[in-house]
């Protein structure tokens, strides 16, 4: 873990009112922002550095007060300073969804019904101020997969006929995206904190918010790359799902289009972060989520694109689920 304090921190914080707080570097994610908890005797705050050129922080603030002025429980903004990449937050704790439930299983189901209150609250708000979910984009991200993963197996595969199979199967879906609902992007147990209750969730790590899908950010939470979520417990959630909402057999097939993209593309960003960040650790979740990217190949809704599958990806690397990596 990088323990540096970056230069300009201790002028941000004290322009900020917290002149003589400590700062204490935290463990960061698969970006390249970084985050400390500040603490002094009346309290305790998060920092967020996202520098400029690789960060933008501006797509953060946007989204956390949008989020907040709509009745969701994202960190409340305490100081920014945008140009130099800081953002000075509410502290929300230590108690994360995943390591409670790590702690806690008999919890679960509560926990992920209360989960999904909040993504039905923001099914009830109008899109928020945010670009849309595109063909483009999606096509953007699955190439992940074959920009990234394909190679590492020195496998040649026909890049046109992905192209063709995602646009025949994301084609099925866009119509129903309109005018859309504010997608979080990576809803799932290790970014949705408790708060003093487990029906109090906050919420992390939303600056790629969208208008898109809403079974998009249901697929990010019930088939989620780091956490096992079972058949059984991600059938029960969606079944609530479909009783709060009324939504049926197409909302199933898109929630399967959206899996099966999703879980292509964590593929390709999971390599990725090996290749070229150097972060090796986020191959032991390639199993996890190539055994959800197969569930959902199974739906009838992503014949075109099991059928690539099929044809380009032998089956002995599918069986082991996408094969093995040269650290």
């Amino acid at each position: 873990m990088d323990l540096t304090i970056p230069p300009g921190v201790e002028a941000f914080l004290n322009k900020a009112g917290w002149i003589g707080a400590t700062i204490e570097p935290l463990a960061g994610d698969a970006s390249f922002r970084r985050y400390f908890r500040i603490r002094r005797a009346s309290g305790n705050a998060m920092l967020m550095h996202a520098p400029p050129p690789n960060e933008d922080p501006e797509p953060f603030l946007r989204a956390a007060k949008w989020l907040d002025a709509n009745g969701l429980r994202a960190p409340h903004i305490l100081a920014e300073d945008a140009d130099q990449g800081f953002v000075l937050l509410e502290d929300f704790g230590e108690v994360r969804m995943r390591e409670y439930l790590d702690a806690w299983p008999q919890d679960e189901e509560e926990v992920y019904r209360y989960a999904i209150d909040a993504l039905l609250q923001l099914r009830k708000l109008p899109a928020g101020p945010f670009t849309g979910y595109t063909l483009a984009e999606y096509q953007r991200e699955a190439r992940l997969f074959i920009e990234w993963y394909v190679p590492t197996q020195s496998l040649y595969v026909d890049g046109r006929g992905w192209t063709a199979a995602w646009e025949e199967v994301m084609s099925h879906l866009l119509p129903r995206q309109r005018p859309g609902v504010t997608v979080l992007r990576d809803y799932h147990a290790e970014n949705i904190m408790l708060l003093n209750g487990l029906d109090r969730q906050g919420l992390l790590d939303f600056q790629d918010a969208l208008n898109g899908h809403p079974a998009y950010d249901l697929v990010s939470l019930l088939q989620d790359a780091r956490r096992d979520v079972s058949p059984e417990l991600e059938a029960r959630m969606l079944e609530y799902y479909l009783q709060q909402t009324g939504e049926g057999e197409e909302f199933l097939a898109d929630y399967a289009r959206l899996g099966a993209q999703r879980n292509a593309k964590i593929v390709g960003i999971f390599v990725r972060l090996w290749k070229r960040d150097g972060k090796p650790r986020y191959l032991d979740y390639i199993p996890r989520v190539w055994a959800l990217l197969e569930r959902d190949l199974a739906h009838p809704a992503l014949g075109p694109v099991a059928a690539w599958f099929d044809a380009n990806i032998p089956a002995e690397l599918r069986a082991a689920f996408g094969g093995s990596y040269a650290v």
